[in-house]
């Protein structure tokens, strides 16, 4: 069985590294280089970093910020935000990007994941979809959880994969930030054959071993405040996954 990964998040604005609840509500946390730094020496397996209001203000992602993350971790990281183009592709990898994260860009235009896997190879895009539940239906939003596209998530994820995305980061507005589990319903209703990140709800570590039982085709969990507030420390989480029978990445 291939070992599970646990994945920090740095939802940034304006330079700094915020969090709400249900997309809401963004409260500052700290500031991305120095968690960076933390989270990269206390076993975090990636990171992931979202300019979370480049979309939103029309912008292109900031790089400085990015470019000081990047030079301070030694794992694997995925980049988001702002993502429209090729060109956008470039640039973030150039900045240290190992991923780069597509969501509203792609719902424009979803021939950019096949141009970005044709030029930089399909282990390089992740498709990440912000899904919400809307009259019983699985519903994928745009523009940070802002507008609903009206498209059926499921059946929109599965297309960007057949474009040609190597990874899909599902996150689930419904339970963001509530901190009382992933939204196992939501995960159970996507089959891909790509990996699959589950975002959204982790509360402590009992929540990962939960995901990783009840939904086993998921690959990694995504999380943030538990770990940007020390509730949730990644040595103790990995211990205790493995005591129950998860296969994790040691920490060497």
């Amino acid at each position: 069985m291939l070992k599970k990964r646990i994945i920090p998040c740095l939802d940034v604005r304006n330079g700094r590294v915020v969090k709400g609840v249900n997309f809401e509500g963004l409260n500052d946390v700290s500031d991305p280089v120095e968690l960076a730094a933390f989270y990269s020496e206390d076993g975090a397996d990636e990171l992931v970093f979202y300019d979370i209001t480049a979309t939103v203000e029309g912008r292109r992602l900031f790089t400085d910020c990015l470019r000081a993350v990047a030079e301070q971790i030694f794992i694997p990281l995925t980049v988001g935000g702002g993502i429209n183009s090729i060109e956008d592709f470039d640039r973030v990898l150039k900045c240290g990007a190992d991923k780069v994260s597509v969501n509203s860009g792609a719902l424009r235009n979803p021939e950019l994941i096949r141009e970005a896997a044709n030029k930089y190879g399909s282990q390089c895009v992740v498709l990440s979809a912000d899904v919400k539940r809307v009259d019983g239906e699985f519903r994928v939003f745009s523009h940070g959880g802002r507008q609903d596209t009206g498209l059926e998530a499921m059946e929109w994820i599965r297309k960007g994969v057949a474009l040609g995305a190597g990874e899909v980061v599902l996150n689930s507005i419904d339970t963001d930030g509530v901190k009382k589990g992933f939204d196992l319903e939501m995960l159970q209703a996507l089959n891909v054959d790509v990996p699959i990140v589950a975002s959204g709800g982790a509360g402590g570590i009992e929540d990962f071993v939960e995901l990783f039982r009840e939904v086993p085709g998921v690959d990694a969990g995504l999380a943030a405040s538990i770990f940007h507030y020390r509730e949730v420390r990644i040595p103790e989480l990995k211990r205790i996954l493995e005591e129950n029978g998860i296969p994790v990445r040691r920490i060497e």
